[in-house]
């Protein structure tokens, strides 16, 4: 292979590394090709591309995306499973496929900014995938606002029943009202009628003060006309 090709396909291998969401690297020995046209398109499901290159450009490759840690990996019939969509749905399929081809052997690979060992490829692939996940969130999210408005309709209904109480207890306080404010209105005359008492009491008070100045004076005057009238009497008796 020319070296100008050989460094173009090196380049191309590390920057689909870096671009893919997760990268899993497996072992193909015994794989036919029949088997591996199906894994192909089984992985195309889940946005993930089966490529088989040579050991010596993905060891390269590796080395210029930065992922070292997985040339410890590249040992013998190596296939790279590059995962542009979901990582979980990714591992998910593979480790399906695995099962459906046991001569498939899932080594390790690269996701969420950390290098997996097989076994962690393999919880990987036990999580809900992103839809799943979403779906589980958008459940919740559904089930709080029901939580939500029911509680809010409650304190509605429970706030109208109070109005409505308070309502209907309303015209039994007016009709309270209204025998004091009559017994107030009453209760104003008794206070008249003590005042008109009052002044008449005041008439009797006064009279005793008027009483004497005029038996006094009426006494004189009689006897006046008394004493005058005796010795009229008397000069006429005397006379005859």
């Amino acid at each position: 292979m020319p070296r100008a090709e050989k460094e173009a396909k090196v380049k191309g291998l590390a920057e689909r590394l870096g671009e893919s969401q997760a990268t899993i690297l497996a072992g193909y020995r015994g794989l036919t090709v029949q088997e591996a046209a199906e894994l192909r398109a089984a992985l195309a499901e889940a946005d993930t591309r089966f490529s088989v290159v040579k050991n010596s450009l993905t060891r390269l490759a590796v080395k210029d995306a930065g992922l070292d840690e997985l040339e410890g990996l590249i040992d013998g019939p190596t296939a790279i499973a590059f995962v542009t969509g979901d990582p979980v749905s990714g591992a998910k399929r593979l480790v399906e496929q695995a099962r459906r081809f046991p001569v498939l052997e899932i080594r390790g690979g690269f996701a969420e900014g950390r290098v997996l060992d097989a076994e962690q490829i393999r919880s990987l692939a036990a999580l809900d995938t992103r839809e799943v996940m979403l779906a589980t969130l958008a459940g919740l999210a559904k089930s709080q606002l029901s939580r939500t408005a029911w509680a809010l309709q409650a304190l509605q209904s429970r706030f109208v029943g109070l109005m409505q109480a308070l309502s209907d207890k309303l015209p039994e306080d007016g009709s309270m009202d209204e025998p004091s404010a009559s017994a107030s209105g009453t209760g104003g005359v008794p206070s008249a009628a003590a005042s008109g008492s009052a002044e008449a009491s005041g008439e009797p008070e006064g009279s005793p003060e008027e009483t004497p100045l005029v038996d006094e004076g009426e006494p004189e005057g009689s006897k006046d006309e008394t004493e005058g009238s005796e010795p009229e009497t008397q000069e006429e008796g005397g006379g005859a």
